[in-house]
């Protein structure tokens, strides 16, 4: 499973707009980088180490999948694009737009370009109150103080001044005005990691089928007539058993639910697996179940091609998935295509991942995000 990394930059600029020159480099770091979490106001602060004009400054925290290496090319290249100039000479200077990365989870990296934590982070004030107005958990590996002990024990006792806040992109998304949310597609379709990514990104819970744990799993793909019923059967219950409690328990702390399946995926593999006798009992258990699960708000469905799955298929390389047909994944696409087509009263949502790619492209994630927004906006 792909892991998202927890960012923390700081922004600073002191020519030009400098509240625009802030917002405008957010709203790239955004859609290229990794999705904005929190903002912190807007500071003013004198120049640092050298006589210029005044700064403003704000701290952000994303969440990216991309390495720290990418994360600061990808940062150059924005103050590039910003007008940012970088002088050839040592010492400080006047800049449109600086970002600077100071977290990397809680990583300690030391390389020849990237130093994490960024190494003056606890002589900064201007660095140091804005981390802190992101109110977070992170504890510096090195100092072993959060950011509140930081700005209480730095030595820099520069005047800053709050000024501004600034927007931040992804709360044009009103995903919290759903209850619930599932995600579903053919196997390898990436699923899972949109479900995780939206539920880490708008403070949703997750529902994530528990296929790991199902001993029938393994086995199928071995011999599918011998063990196709009893998997169908077991994957029926816990998915009940699992939805049913989940969307059942209020969470406070949550804004939303967001699940990685939704129980009719029982019936669209079961016809595709289970032979025609032992599908009519299976479809009699099943409408029973059915009748009592709440349905999504919004069903998503995740297209891929077959050629596309059996790639990704063969990245995550789970033993047990490794000779799955392609045979196999087509039907299951045309089962799925069929159920989209007959369930009108369904709030469905198609979207082609053929050429998405969740991981490596922020802007292919936001692409999906507001295809989702514009389904549920009001008419």
């Amino acid at each position: 499973m792909y892991k998202q990394h927890q960012i923390i930059l700081s922004l600073g600029s002191n020519q030009g707009n400098r509240k625009d020159n802030l917002q405008n480099a957010i709203n790239l770091i955004n859609n290229e980088v990794g999705s904005v979490i929190t903002i912190s106001p807007v500071y003013e602060t004198p120049s640092w180490g050298f006589e210029s004009d005044a700064f403003f400054n704000c701290a952000i925290l994303i969440h990216s999948f991309k390495s720290a290496e990418d994360v600061l090319a990808h940062c150059l290249h924005i103050e590039t694009r910003l007008g940012r100039i970088r002088n050839q000479e040592a010492g400080y200077a006047a800049r449109s737009i600086d970002i600077d990365m100071i977290s990397f989870n809680e990583e300690i990296i030391s390389t020849d370009t990237l130093k994490i934590p960024h190494p003056f982070v606890q002589d900064r004030k201007f660095v140091l109150q804005p981390c802190a107005d992101l109110k977070l958990d992170w504890i510096h590996p090195i100092l072993k103080k959060s950011f509140k002990e930081l700005l209480v024990a730095t030595t820099d006792d520069s005047e800053i001044k709050k000024i501004d806040a600034l927007v931040n992109p992804m709360d044009k998304y009103t995903f919290n005005q759903l209850n619930f949310i599932a995600i579903e597609g053919n196997i390898g379709s990436g699923k899972t990691t949109l479900t995780q990514k939206i539920a880490a990104d708008f403070n949703a819970k997750t529902v994530l089928e528990r296929f790991a744990d199902n001993p029938f799993l393994p086995q199928f793909y071995k011999d599918p007539s011998r063990y196709a019923f009893p998997l169908e059967m077991s994957f029926l219950a816990d998915r009940y058993s699992q939805i049913s409690d989940d969307l059942g328990q209020l969470d406070l702390f949550k804004d939303f639910i967001v699940a990685d399946y939704f129980i009719y995926k029982s019936l669209i593999f079961a016809q595709v697996t289970i032979d025609e006798d032992e599908f009519r009992l299976y479809k009699n258990i099943f409408d029973i179940m059915y009748k009592e699960v709440t349905q999504p708000d919004l069903y998503i469905y995740l297209h891929q091609e077959t050629d596309r799955l059996l790639d990704n298929i063969k990245k995550r390389g789970r033993s047990y998935e490794s000779e799955i047909p392609a045979d196999y994944l087509n039907k299951i696409n045309k089962s799925y295509a069929d159920f989209i087509k007959t369930n009108k009263n369904q709030n469905t949502l198609v979207i082609d991942m053929t050429e998405l790619d969740l991981i490596e492209n922020q802007e292919d994630y936001i692409a999906i995000l507001d295809q989702i927004q514009e389904k549920i906006k009001p008419n």
